[in-house]
């Protein structure tokens, strides 16, 4: 299984997700954005070092706290000197070994945003509950679909934690839009901290109500992905 975690725009938690998703699903988790990388950063090679021909993807697959992933590169010139379009290659040959990919995509409508749509098998879609963030990602909807990447779920991030159980006519309508059934992600101060540690929320609180809601939304995710 190989999937892409993509949003319309930054700051919306997408790399929260996909980080989450990668534990909970036991995938590795790529850091997929050569520009901004977001995820936390291991030793060693990294996606940088792997499009630029100077490691293997194996060699760059670490341990990275309790997830198994390929950091991307903080410099310049390591972004300057990876080749983009290797990517779809590099994540094919880790779903092959491991079984399974989760990919923390570039956010907005960059050119580099498409290359890990068109690796993947499918995409989740995260966004925040304001306008400005459902407009934005009503257009990475699109791209998607121009790509022929099928949408499986959206994530609806910073969601009230009151609201968490109950079907909003937002939500119905969000899902109409999108074309996808709607998942809500709590904003939860564990989640803060866990992002702070370098953790998924599992390792901090295995009980929370975001872990909670990270193994229902990997659940229905693995569902619809068969």
């Amino acid at each position: 299984m190989i999937l892409a975690v993509t949003a319309g725009k930054g700051g919306v938690g997408k790399s929260t997700v996909a980080y989450n998703l990668a534990s909970e699903l036991d995938a590795v988790a790529v850091d997929a954005d050569l520009g901004m990388a977001d995820l936390p950063s291991g030793r060693g090679p990294d996606l940088h070092d792997v499009l630029a021909d100077r490691a293997s993807p194996f060699e760059a697959v670490q341990d990275v706290g309790a997830v198994s992933m390929i950091p991307c590169g903080r410099s310049l010139a390591g972004a300057r000197a990876a080749e983009p379009t290797a990517l779809v290659e590099t994540v094919e040959a880790v779903a092959r070994r491991y079984g399974s990919v989760v990919i923390d995509t570039p956010a907005g409508m960059r050119s580099d945003a498409g290359l890990p749509l068109l690796a993947a098998e499918a995409c989740l879609l995260v966004t925040r509950p304001t306008r400005p963030a459902v407009a934005d990602a009503v257009r990475a909807r699109e791209l998607a679909r121009v790509l022929d990447t099928p949408l499986v779920r959206v994530a609806l991030n910073r969601v009230d934690p009151e609201r968490i159980g109950t079907q909003t006519e937002r939500q119905r309508r969000l899902a109409g839009a999108l074309g996808a059934p709607v998942h809500k992600v709590p904003d939860s101060e564990t989640v803060a901290q866990a992002q702070r540690s370098g953790q998924p929320v599992r390792a901090l609180d295995d009980s929370a109500t975001a872990t909670e809601q990270f193994e229902s939304l990997a659940a229905a995710v693995e569902r619809s992905l068969g």
